[in-house]
């Protein structure tokens, strides 16, 4: 993916700034929306179920999610959903000032401010493309300054400010969330009004829905690259389900060493980011996206027959460093490569095949650990990954992606009315 140097635009600028406030929002209800919990009851299943209420939004309407992404303005759509989540916060804390809040409330909350995400980060993810004019490699330095940013707030700043905040009394955190997510709406409100896509024949939502997944599913492209985090999902989470335990009982690490723990692998998540452009200039993004699936998997073998700590950490931090440039360079060429009147159902199928895959993994973990052994999910999850890199080498070759790349740039544009969308002509029944 190669392009003459050219600056961001302005508007980038803003966008950027919105996403940063509303990570660190996320960030803080992360950490405290579980401990808010924790004051309300003791119980694991309650506490999951907060947990879980969250991805439910995704796994229930994240196809039918992108679908009405394309057909509103996505501008709006992101402002009003931000927004919206701020209005949703002022009612657990109040619920939390009257000392009236949940479990039940929590959960509905969490629910709901999941939903304003899928609209959100759709709306977000169809809207940078077109900002951008669909170049490459803007957008891989648009998405590398927007994942590092992500990362900072809501992996570094936002869960201690959260948990700080919670200190100081029940309703701060949810206060602070509902500012940060009302100062995005205004900067989204101001980015510049953009053209919509050239609009489909009115079709059913369930049909543009199964339109949109097709398009994922017979393009091997777009398939490699949703079946990276599906398949990553499965393992990553694996992991994650056991890692405290991992953590304490074959390397003795307290709570304090578990937290030095997940920062490493937040570092490598930036690094990675942040050289994830140079890696697609040097690799070819078909070749760098080949590469930094195989050191994830490396790195979770790494993790596996970790003798100390320290061997931990590193292989964390590299681990993250490979999902890092990862998450930089996949989503950038998804955007250059899918139609603009379908990008919102293509990123919201791909996001729903990735958050169902998660259960998968955290029953795998627990059962593999309560079979075998603890290290069992950690050598499983390796294993799972090179597999995957090798399965989706070709489909995501250095090859494959410049033929993308020329095929997305016809005569008039990508929308333009004499480009037909074969997923459009005859989508299977896939939902």
């Amino acid at each position: 993916m190669t392009s003459d140097v050219r600056k961001l635009p302005t508007g980038f600028g803003r966008l950027w700034t919105a996403q940063t406030v509303s990570s660190f929002g996320d960030g803080v209800s992360h950490a405290a929306l579980p401990l808010l919990a924790l004051t309300l009851t003791r119980d694991p299943m309650a506490l999951a179920a907060v947990t879980a209420a969250g991805t439910l939004p995704w796994l229930l309407f994240g196809v039918l999610g992108g679908a009405l992404v394309d057909r509103w303005d996505r501008r709006r759509t992101m402002w009003v959903a931000d927004a919206a989540r701020a209005v949703l916060l002022a009612i657990p804390a109040a619920a939390a000032a009257l000392d009236v809040l949940s479990i039940s409330l929590l959960a509905a909350v969490a629910f709901l401010l999941g939903l304003g995400g899928l609209f959100f980060d759709t709306a977000a993810t169809a809207y940078l493309p077109d900002l951008l004019g669909r170049d490459p490699a803007l957008l891989e330095r648009a998405n590398s300054r927007l994942r590092g940013a992500q990362t900072a707030m809501s992996g570094f700043a936002g869960p201690p400010a959260g948990s700080a905040l919670l200190a100081l009394g029940r309703t701060v955190p949810l206060l602070a969330d509902a500012v940060s997510f009302l100062l995005s709406a205004l900067l989204v409100r101001t980015l510049p009004a953009l053209p919509r896509p050239v609009p489909e024949v009115r079709e059913s939502l369930l049909r543009q829905a199964r339109a949109g997944a097709s398009y994922v599913f017979r393009d091997r492209v777009l398939l490699g690259l949703a079946l990276r985090p599906a398949v990553g999902n499965v393992a990553f989470v694996a992991v994650e389900t056991v890692l405290a335990l991992f953590a304490q009982d074959r390397l003795g690490i307290d709570t304090y060493g578990f937290g030095l723990l997940l920062t490493a692998e937040a570092t490598g998540g930036l690094l990675g980011a942040g050289i994830a452009s140079y890696l697609g200039r040097r690799l070819g993004t078909g070749t760098a996206l080949t590469c930094t699936a195989a050191v994830e998997g490396l790195a979770i073998l790494g993790l596996a027959a970790a003798p100390n700590p320290y061997v931990a950490g590193l292989a964390l931090a590299v681990c993250g460093a490979g999902m890092g440039a990862t998450m930089v360079l996949a989503p950038s060429l998804r955007q250059a490569i899918v139609p603009a009147h379908l990008m919102g159902r293509v990123a919201s199928t791909s996001r729903m095949l990735a958050m169902c895959a998660a259960p998968v993994g955290a029953f795998l973990g627990g059962w593999l650990a309560t079979t075998y052994d603890i290290r069992t999910p950690l050598y499983a999850a390796a294993g799972l990954l090179l597999v995957m890199t090798a399965v989706t080498a070709s489909m995501t070759s250095n090859r494959r992606v410049e033929a993308a790349l020329r095929a997305a740039a016809p005569v008039g544009g990508p929308d333009h009315p004499a480009s037909k969308d074969p997923a459009e002509e005859s989508a299977p029944d896939l939902l």
